[in-house]
């Protein structure tokens, strides 16, 4: 194998609340320096490959988020990190950042207490807790519009809030659904033909649809299905989405700002959250998510040019 035609990627894997995230520490395209969202654009306009190589078949799979560890362009952050999945870019990722706290901490660049993180949507703090736990507060949160009906072809009217965590959310209440991890397939079917439904009929930049339902948890207050942009559901409870839900919460006047919400995800891992008050006029929110991670992979990923599916399966 001539070394010339191989390219290394060093990577860190963790998990949060069930939900995979692939850290690439070394060995990214070159993005250049400025505001993130700029570099996101670069990223995918000249990039793209790099990330189906990194997160899709047969390195990984369509349930993995891969983020990519970019110098801040604001110095008081510890880090820059692109968020990506199988089928394009995050502005924000939730698990994901806490996947990124706990891999910095287990290589030696953080110790507890708060570290700013630049993201392509904005600054967000984090807090790497002496027990482990991470708490994020996300960016501001809000509902952009409250009981939206839209026809779903083959299923009928379905009302939902569309809200902002860091991704746009389209969250349903009453959906007749059991939220079952082995009724996952057609938990799928039905949130994919609602966000079908919900493009078309108003909202294009909704790419999350997340049900509700009781939990099943003693202490946790709801359990959720959270369908991401390229169809996988998540094992976690969702960062944005849950972040996205107590900014409705908090319009509603259903939980009290700094009350804390356990939200459950479809597999039983939870995540802690409450908001305080940005702006009351507008309904925004500072969400504070606390979760747990654990790093289960270091590794050295091979580029071949020679290989037919050197840049994933897509």
């Amino acid at each position: 194998m001539s070394k010339s035609t191989v390219h290394q990627i060093k990577i860190v894997d963790s998990h949060t609340g069930g939900e995979p995230t692939r850290i690439v520490i070394a060995g990214g395209p070159d993005l250049g320096s400025g505001p993130l969202a700029g570099r996101r654009e670069k990223f995918q306009r000249e990039f793209d490959r790099f990330r189906s190589a990194v997160v899709n078949e047969p390195r990984g799979s369509e349930v993995v988020v891969g983020a990519l560890l970019v110098e801040p362009e604001d110095k008081s952050c510890v880090a820059g990190v692109i968020f990506f999945n199988n089928v394009g870019y995050l502005g924000m990722c939730g698990h994901g950042t806490i996947g990124l706290v706990v891999t910095l901490a287990h290589l030696g660049k953080i110790k507890p207490g708060d570290h700013k993180i630049e993201t392509p949507v904005g600054i967000i703090t984090a807090t790497l807790h002496p027990n482990g736990e991470v708490s994020v507060a996300n960016v501001p949160s809000w509902r952009a519009k409250k009981s939206v009906t839209v026809d779903v072809p083959g299923i009928g009217p379905v009302t939902g809030d569309v809200a902002w965590g860091g991704n746009w959310f389209f969250l349903i209440e009453q959906h007749g659904q059991e939220l079952t991890l082995t009724n996952a397939e057609q938990l799928t079917d039905f949130c994919w033909r609602v966000r079908q439904a919900v493009n078309a009929q108003g909202f294009p930049e909704v790419d999350h649809v997340e049900l509700f339902g009781l939990p099943a948890l003693p202490g946790a207050h709801s359990r959720n299905f959270v369908q991401c942009p390229g169809k996988a559901y998540d094992r976690s409870p969702c960062g944005t989405g849950t972040s996205a839900k107590l900014a409705c919460l908090a319009a509603d006047g259903k939980l009290a700002e700094g009350a804390m919400w356990v939200q459950e995800s479809i597999i039983g891992s939870t995540f802690a959250g409450k908001f305080r008050w940005l702006d009351r006029a507008t309904g925004k929110v500072e969400p504070l998510i606390t979760g747990t991670a654990f790093v289960n992979a270091e590794a050295t990923h091979l580029l071949d040019e020679r290989d037919p599916f050197c840049w994933g399966i897509r």
